[in-house]
């Protein structure tokens, strides 16, 4: 594993993604490279509360969205915290405005991860093959290696 000089995960905060940043980080650790934490979040206000409420009673457990920058960098600085004490020592977070898949994807070809890091919430669910998911569209959109984590 000492190729890897860039790790990057993806977080929105849920249990599935801590054990992927915990993974990432035992990674980054192992490596001696850094740790990329991205964090996608919606605008307040951008769709309205009707559809989304919608969204999360077709959903369930797969609707997990950010609303608004704040709790976005708060998700990272708890993601920071669990990577720290997994073992990483430079971890570096962003918090990006849009769809989750678009923000890692972007994170990771700007920054130039050898590695993306992602939960397999999502993959087996019936949302998740009904509509897709977040672990199999960075896997297929992804410039670089992705491990998908066990979480669920």
């Amino acid at each position: 594993m000492g190729d890897y000089k860039l790790v990057a995960v993806g977080t929105d905060g849920s249990s599935s993604a801590t054990s992927a940043v915990t993974r990432a980080a035992q990674i980054a650790a192992d490596a001696g490279a850094k740790l990329l934490i991205v964090c996608a979040y919606e605008r307040s206000g951008r769709s309205n509360d009707r559809d989304r409420a919608e969204a999360e009673r077709a959903l369930g457990d797969e609707a997990y969205k950010i609303i608004g920058a704040n709790p976005a960098e708060e998700k990272l600085r708890d993601a920071r915290d669990v990577a720290r004490r997994a073992g990483a020592e430079e971890v570096n977070t962003v918090a990006v405005e849009g769809e989750p898949v678009q923000a890692i994807c972007d994170k990771v070809a700007l920054h130039h991860a050898d590695l993306v890091v992602v939960g397999n919430k999502g993959l087996a669910s019936f949302a998740g093959r009904l509509l897709g998911s977040v672990p199999a569209e960075v896997s297929r959109r992804s410039p670089t290696d992705v491990l998908i984590v066990h979480t669920t």
